[in-house]
């Protein structure tokens, strides 16, 4: 009779079987949609991109010197962006106030443009002297003024998880 040490024929399928399993999890984790904010080159952030994940960018109005806030998703497609509206407190260059532009209305001291569903595939912003750039992501906010010097290009874009590793 002949004794065989080691693994057994019959085991070498199964850790194989595991192997490929492992990959294909691996392969599934790296496909799934994140949006990534990328600034100075670096990584600033990475959350999982569901469609409607929610975001705000919040800035002082470069000319009118108050505050503007944009509240933006993850689009239905899962791969851009939709600004659902716009709250400010003084018009000014640049601001929405058109009725072709969404729905627009008073509250309080602020402006508020609703339903303006733009599209994006992805957006690039910079950091300026002044204003304050901001960030509200996945329960953070990341306050880009501070961390990066004024003209730093910050770009937001939804891709898979393995390619914006490689960002």
């Amino acid at each position: 009779m002949r004794v065989v040490t080691g693994l057994h024929w019959w085991k070498r399928p199964v850790i194989w079987l595991c192997v490929i399993g492992v990959l294909l999890g691996v392969f599934d984790v790296l496909r799934q949609p994140c949006l990534f904010v990328l600034a100075g080159g670096q990584r600033v952030a990475a959350v999982q991109a569901a469609p409607g994940t929610p975001f705000v960018i919040r800035f002082i109005h470069s000319v009118q010197k108050t505050p503007v806030w944009e509240y933006l998703a993850v689009d239905e497609d899962g791969r851009h962006f939709v600004l659902h509206a716009t709250k400010y407190q003084s018009f000014g260059v640049g601001l929405p106030f058109l009725e072709g532009e969404g729905r627009f209305r008073q509250e309080g001291d602020y402006y508020i443009m609703d339903d303006m569903e733009r599209h994006f595939s992805q957006l690039t912003l910079r950091t300026g002297v002044g204003t304050q750039l901001t960030l509200f992501l996945g329960g953070r906010e990341y306050r880009l003024f501070e961390a990066y010097p004024p003209g730093t290009p910050v770009e937001l874009l939804v891709c898979p998880l393995g390619k914006g590793l490689l960002l």
